[in-house]
């Protein structure tokens, strides 16, 4: 038998599935850092530079004074309302706090980052810090010189972060959102491409599934160039298979009449030689006897070699759909006749589902052997079953008579077994059984039966 493949763990769908599925999740989730990191700089930027601005404004309306600077006209309404977000300072070059804004009365500019650090004129110097009541606050401390007062002056304005916060958590639940839906209708559009773009290949795969089944008997449709020449290849293989199952019919079957003609005209010579042999000594009838049983021994080695020629183990059958029952009806009412004289008690369990996936020819002769060693080694009883088994078929065939010693069954079930060794009484029909299943792929066991003979179980 053959060595078993071991079948893929995922079919080419779901490969081409996972891997544009990992293609996808990989892009949306990069392209979803990217936004959110791109977003978050235009913000603190946008930040940076409204700051700017507002430092701007308080230095376009300061005004010194005796004891600092007066700011009489602060464009900014927030500047004017306590913790509203919005807070101005004005610091010497010692850091000391020469004007803050009525929105700042409560904040406090002891742990500021800014007061340690020196900002020349000109310059402007951006950050951030933590208020225990006002929270995170975002802030710009811009350098000047006053030249009225000949001195150095820090211009700062800060805000609180929390607006800016929400606004960038706002982004990021609608950039959420709106990149799931895309990665759903992706995943969906991707699945039905695929679908599409696979389409072919599964029509390929039911022809091929039919051609099996003996519905058709070539791929019929007309598929993409990249499938074309599976096509063509497969009917050819198909085309070159049947005319070489009906080649090999054609020439055994003359083979088979050629060699049983000779045969049969032995022994009618024999039957002759017999008829006359009434004043012949004993020792020749023995003879004539043994002759005899050699050309019976001879017409059964022939069967069953022809037979087991026109198989090959290592091809799929392109049988057709056969209905089991009517051909075990067939056989055994042709072995009764051929038994007529021998009673037989014949219990039939027969389920008419029950089909087979091949050659009608292989199953008359499975079915055939099997029944005839039944009723030839039987004493009175048979009892058949055929039953349908998932998408296989089983047969049981059981009888009362000797049946055969458990030493010999392992070896009567190998395939291949020759069959002018296989010992007497066993007779050569088990062998053509073995051979039949195993070209199916099947199963066949020798056991006892409950009637005391042998019990032979077959599943294809």
């Amino acid at each position: 038998m053959s060595p078993q493949v071991p079948e893929s763990r995922y079919s080419l769908q779901t490969r081409l599935v996972l891997a544009f599925g990992i293609l996808l999740i990989l892009f949306l989730g990069l392209a979803g850092f990217v936004l959110d990191r791109a977003f978050k700089e235009s913000v603190a930027a946008a930040v940076e530079e409204r700051l700017q601005l507002q430092v701007y404004a308080l230095l376009g309306v300061a005004e010194p004074d005796e004891e600092g600077f007066f700011l009489p006209d602060l464009q900014e309404a927030r500047f004017a309302q306590i913790n509203s977000g919005l807070y101005g300072f004005i610091l010497d070059a010692a850091g000391t706090e020469v004007w803050r804004s009525p929105s700042a009365l409560d904040v406090n500019l002891e742990q500021a980052n800014f007061m340690s650090q020196h900002v020349a004129p000109g310059q402007t110097m951006f950050g951030a810090m933590d208020s225990p009541v006002q929270g995170r606050l975002s802030y710009a401390s811009y350098g000047t010189f006053w030249s009225a007062l000949d001195q150095e002056y820090s211009f700062i304005v800060m805000e609180s972060v929390e607006p800016t916060t929400a606004e960038i958590r706002e982004f990021q639940s609608n950039l959420y959102l709106w990149f799931g839906g895309l990665a759903l209708f992706l995943s969906i559009a991707q699945l039905t491409l695929l679908r599409w773009g696979m389409k072919p290949l599964q029509q390929l795969a039911m022809e091929v599934s039919s051609i099996e089944a003996g519905e058709k008997d070539q791929v019929e449709h007309e598929y993409p160039p990249e499938l074309q020449a599976v096509s063509k290849n497969l009917n050819l293989l198909i085309k070159s298979e049947r005319e070489r199952q009906s080649r090999y019919r054609t020439t055994l079957g003359d083979l088979a009449h050629s060699l049983k003609t000779p045969l049969a005209v032995i022994s009618g010579i024999v039957q002759q030689v017999r008829q006359k042999s009434a004043s012949v000594e004993q020792g020749d009838n023995v003879d004539l006897q043994e002759l005899d049983e050699q050309l019976e021994r001879m017409n059964q080695i022939v069967s069953y070699q022809l037979k087991r020629a026109t198989r090959s183990e290592q091809s799929r059958h392109l049988g057709t759909t056969v209905q089991a029952v009517p051909v075990v009806e067939k056989i055994i009412s042709a072995l009764g006749k051929v038994y007529l004289d021998k009673p037989v008690s014949l219990i039939k369990n027969l389920d008419a589902e029950a089909v087979f996936q091949g050659e009608e020819s292989d199953l008359m002769e499975l079915c055939g052997n099997l029944l005839d060693n039944a009723f030839k080694y039987c004493r009175s009883e048979i009892r058949v079953r055929v039953s349908k088994k998932g998408q296989g078929l089983q047969i049981d065939v059981e009888d009362d008579g000797q049946g055969i010693a458990e030493q010999d069954r392992e070896w009567v079930l190998k395939r291949g077994a020759r069959g002018d060794t296989l010992k007497s009484g066993q007779g050569i029909g088990l062998a053509v059984a073995v051979d039949i299943v195993s070209a199916y792929k099947g199963e066949i066991s020798v056991g006892t039966s409950e009637l005391g003979g042998a019990s032979i179980h077959v599943k294809l």
